[in-house]
């Protein structure tokens, strides 16, 4: 593995938390960097759930439920290869 350094496995878990209790909005792609997928969460969450009466909010709550379960049952290794290399931003 390159360029390997200390944080990584801190963003795995802080990623994989926020995913689990509050991935509806998006949190935890921001803090992997992937801007563009969190502003779709995120708005999918606030506008799409005042028109669904929230319904759209609870599927992404559960898409970022199944993003966080997925950051924390990979290892380092493959986190950061997935992730953080090849830029997978979605599951």
């Amino acid at each position: 593995m390159t360029n390997f350094n200390p944080s990584q496995p801190i963003k795995q878990l802080l990623a994989g938390y926020c995913g689990i209790i509050l991935g509806g909005f998006g949190i935890h792609k921001f803090i992997l960097g992937y801007a563009q997928e969190g502003f779709i969460m995120l708005v999918i969450s606030l506008i799409g759930g005042s028109f669904t009466y929230g319904v759209s909010l609870l599927i992404m709550q559960l898409v970022g439920l199944m993003e966080g379960m997925i950051y924390l049952n990979k290892s380092p290794e493959g986190f950061v290869n997935t992730y953080l290399l090849r830029k997978q931003g979605w599951f």
